[in-house]
């Protein structure tokens, strides 16, 4: 050993840490797969997670230490600057590891709720440290104790240990330092691209398998966050992903998939905008849409899932009822941006975050704004979160009420006040607004719904023990909107309101499928006078909800959505996007695309909720690309306005020639 240190001389410690890392990132992913072995047994997964996966930790350590390697062998000395870089370079070593492995620690709960690592989603997180701080202390303790008590012991002892690497290091001659140096930066940066291909090592390259999960042990949580958080300032563009595709062809097949008459397309600067007429004639009604936290089909009993839902079941009696729709993502700022925006999903953040889409972009809330309604947003928590508020006040809502806006609340969580509280407060504004004598429009977003699953005590019977679980917090929220729709019945504005009943996303969306079909499908239930009772097996999605709304509610209007009315169309496909896989299902065919992947064909059984193998559809792909890529499209041009709106000009082209 001695021999080998006075050979690798100041390399020597970036040595120990590399060999130590990789045995860390190696046993990480040994124990993940171990406990997924269902799963990568079932992708024939066991042979390219654990080689591919050595391949990702080497290029991973050398983008880590490959320049403070470098830099060592340039500096390295007994003088003032040698020792100083020294210092530094036992920080960097103790640093990089301390983080890869708090990210290892953080991956098993990470992927207990979104079924994959750590990811752009992690890196968002970050910035609302109250809300998940919360969170973490309220239903991770465990994990949040253990990173709280491993990662600072380990740095102690990694420092420790780079004190005795660094003694008795032999250093070169000085006119080989720069000869080495170049060696090193050379095969660190081979080792980091790990391919002599034009394009390095990326997450699409090493991916094998169906099953998005699988894929994503090949990685370690460091390189996905990192990946994550080099494409973050980039608002991936569809095409870039899925491939281009010209903007004519992308149009004439958008308009084909739509199948509506050429002459309802009103504008050729927007050219998703159509005329579209009301089914209902009368007086404009009050819009209400009540979006519910995590409340996947999977918990309602009305819709085959576990009996958590009674007040819901109950309601599904007496309104439209869709039961084979499915939402657009699997996160809130997705739900929002198809309720709010009827925006086609993309794989980029959802426009709730993005800067070109703060103002001037299509809502509801501005069209009805322009109408002469009052908009309102209703939170039980902080409106800052997920950037709602900035997205909100940009784009049509005159008015916020969230967390602070509570007084004396019955009861607060992690996440703002209850879903009681919530509806209470929601029930007051609408019975001021209908006084007032001006129609109204407001979201109203539950919250109790959410991990670590808080509510009041002493509210329904528990459907399972402990008290703190999913089930039953959506049972708790179930009963909370009961309560609502029990007070709005009695009020005056019960007679002139139209109410949407709907989830964001499923609690949790998992299982070996690139695009796990049965945890997309939500309820969702329209409700007022004059909706008569249906059961709708019709196959939908999100986006159709707010044209309906609008005809429903007698607006008839100009707007850029292409969600269709489902009081006069009948679309029978859904939109969904799974990181970044993109699906279009319609009838029973799908098609999933992936990055810089052909296109995968698929049968769905809507019934035995089963997704098969099947030859893909040529046809369907093609316009699950023009799908796709229409939503960057229609962001990067400020395409997605109403005529008149104010909007800010993005960068052209957005991967369409």
């Amino acid at each position: 050993m001695s021999i080998f240190k006075q050979r690798l001389g100041p390399l020597w410690p970036f040595f120990c840490f590399f060999v130590l890392d990789l045995g860390l990132l190696g046993a990480s992913r040994l124990g993940l797969a171990l406990w997924q072995a269902g799963r990568v047994t079932g992708a024939e997964g066991w042979g390219p997670v654990l080689l591919q996966g050595l391949r990702v930790d080497v290029s991973t350590l050398c983008w880590l230490f490959g320049v403070p390697a470098v830099f060592t062998l340039l500096l390295a000395g007994k003088h003032g600057p040698g020792r100083a870089w020294q210092w530094l370079m036992r920080v960097w070593l103790t640093a990089g590891t301390g983080l890869l492995l708090l990210l290892e620690l953080a991956t098993p709960a990470f992927i207990n709720t979104y079924d994959l690592r750590p990811n752009r989603l992690f890196i968002e997180y970050l910035i609302y440290p109250k809300e998940v701080f919360g969170m973490l202390w309220q239903g991770h303790l465990a994990a949040l104790v253990l990173a709280g008590v491993l990662v600072p012991a380990a740095a102690w002892a990694l420092w420790r240990w780079s004190g005795r690497l660094c003694r008795h290091l032999s250093l070169p001659a000085w006119y080989w330092r720069p000869v080495l140096a170049l060696l090193v930066l050379a095969l660190g940066l081979l080792g980091g691209r790990s391919t002599l291909g034009h394009r390095g090592l990326n997450p699409a390259l090493v991916a094998f398998s169906t099953d998005p999960l699988v894929n994503a042990l090949v990685l370690n949580s460091a390189y996905s966050v990192g990946f994550a958080l080099k494409q973050l300032g980039k608002e991936e563009s569809a095409a870039s992903l899925y491939g281009r595709m010209d903007r004519q062809e992308l149009l004439d097949t958008l308009y084909q998939a739509q199948g509506r008459p050429a002459q309802d397309y009103v504008s050729a600067a927007l050219p998703s905008l159509t005329h579209n007429t009301a089914s209902y004639r009368g007086k404009p009604r009050n819009l209400v849409i009540i979006l519910e936290e995590s409340l996947g089909a999977q918990f309602v009993g009305s819709l085959g899932g576990l009996p958590l839902t009674p007040e819901f079941d109950k309601l599904a009696q007496q309104g439209w009822l869709f039961e084979q729709l499915y939402a657009t993502g699997t996160r809130s700022v997705r739900g929002i941006e198809a309720v709010i925006s009827g925006f086609t999903p993309t794989p980029s953040r959802a426009v709730v975050k993005l800067d070109k889409s703060q103002a001037g972009f299509f809502t509801l809330a501005q069209l009805l704004h322009e109408r002469g309604y009052h908009t309102r947003f209703i939170y039980g928590g902080e409106s800052h979160f997920d950037n709602m508020a900035s997205f909100f006040l940009g784009n049509g809502f005159e008015h916020i009420v969230d967390q602070r806006d509570f007084e004396s609340p019955a009861f607060e969580g992690a996440w703002g006040v209850s879903d009681e509280d919530l509806f209470a407060r929601a029930h007051q504004e609408f019975e001021r607004l209908h006084d007032d004598g001006k129609p109204f429009f407001s979201l109203v977003f539950s919250s109790s719904n959410h991990d670590p699953f808080e509510f009041p005590d002493d509210r329904i019977e528990l459907y399972e023990q402990p008290k703190a679980t999913r089930n039953n917090a959506a049972k708790y929220a179930d009963y909370a909107l009961g309560r609502f729709f029990e007070r709005a019945r009695q009020s005056d504005y019960w007679h002139d309101t139209l109410f949407l009943v709907v989830a964001d996303h499923d609690s949790r969306t998992y299982g070996p499928e690139l695009v796990p079909v049965p945890h997309f499908r939500v309820p969702a239930l329209l409700l007022g006078e004059g909706i008569r009772p249906r059961r709708d097996h019709r196959l939908v999605s999100q986006i159709d909800l707010p044209p309906t709304l609008l005809s429903l509610a007698g607006i008839d209007s100009d707007n850029p959505m292409l969600g269709q009315d489902l009081t006069q169309y009948s679309p029978n496909r859904a939109l969904m996007q799974f990181d970044q896989n993109f699906a279009l299902l319609k009838g029973s065919d799908m098609v999933v695309l992936q990055p810089e992947q052909d296109a995968l064909g698929f049968r769905y059984d809507a019934g035995g909720q089963q997704l098969t193998p099947a030859p893909v559809n040529a046809g369907l792909a093609h316009q699950a690309r023009a799908y796709a890529l229409w939503g960057s499209l229609a962001y990067q041009q400020g395409l997605y306005r109403l005529p008149a709106g104010r909007f800010i000009a993005g960068q052209a082209g957005a991967g369409v020639r």
